[in-house]
């Protein structure tokens, strides 16, 4: 930095020299007199001695705010990225990475603001304490996690997913008719009966999950639309769980 300053304050004096010759040679024989002896010497010396000096405090200062500004730039560019990175994790799920149940039910309030239709979908994974209880819970968070990744598929400006506590998810597809909401509930679930698992012994662990759907209109309730997906879900496990129910 020191090398810059003296350079460029070396550059200005030189300037500054140039410009005080320029006007005594100009003037001053205009005016009747001569630039010689003491007045060319104090012509030349005076911007040297004034203006390096002066030029390199300016620059010097000019130099620290310039840094200054840029730390204090990249500083609130790495707080903005930390408050984001955290309003994000504030708002997922740890385990799944899915949305946690506050931020799905905000942003399922938000499509109905916006006047979006589709369809929730509220599953719940078959016997999951059991699979708890015979292979252990880092298996069971196995199954979690991968049931995370199938619905993390979904995901995107057309719809949302979220864990809303347990081995319970929810799911909502925007645009979806009735007729449609069965096909896509149908695929999630095949896909789910085929997650690959292992346990730590090597042996698959078989999954399987309920699921209840509701067709959500336009201005739809979000809490009313759950409700009535968690009923139709609760009448899928009555009747065997593994299957689909679904109304609109």
């Amino acid at each position: 930095m020191m090398r810059f300053i003296v350079t460029k304050s070396i550059a200005a004096g030189l300037l500054s020299m140039l410009a005080s010759l320029i006007v005594s040679f100009t003037f001053v024989p205009m005016l009747g007199g001569q630039v010689a002896g003491a007045g060319l010497i104090m012509t030349i010396v005076c911007p040297l001695a004034i203006g390096i000096p002066a030029s390199a405090m300016h620059f010097y200062q000019s130099e620290r705010v310039r840094r200054a500004e840029a730390a204090t730039s990249d500083a609130l560019a790495r707080l903005a990225s930390a408050y984001e990175e955290l309003r994000l994790q504030s708002r997922q799920d740890d385990l799944t990475g899915v949305l946690n149940r506050y931020a799905f039910q905000e942003e399922l309030e938000n499509f109905s603001r916006n006047g979006v239709t589709g369809s929730l979908v509220f599953l719940d994974l078959d016997h999951f304490k059991s699979i708890n209880d015979r292979y252990g819970h880092a298996t069971g968070d196995d199954v979690l996690r991968a049931i995370g990744l199938i619905l993390a598929k979904y995901q995107g400006p057309s719809g949302i997913v979220g864990r809303l506590g347990g081995e319970e998810f929810a799911l909502f597809q925007s645009g979806l008719k009735v007729n449609e909401m069965l096909v896509r509930c149908e695929e999630v679930r095949e896909l789910i009966q085929r997650v690959d698992v292992r346990s730590a012994s090597g042996a698959r662990v078989p999954v399987s999950a309920s699921m209840g759907a509701f067709h959500c209109t336009t201005g739809f309730d979000a809490l009313e639309c759950l409700k009535a997906a968690d009923i139709n879900l609760y009448q899928a496990k009555a009747r065997g769980r593994n299957r689909v129910i679904v109304s609109a």
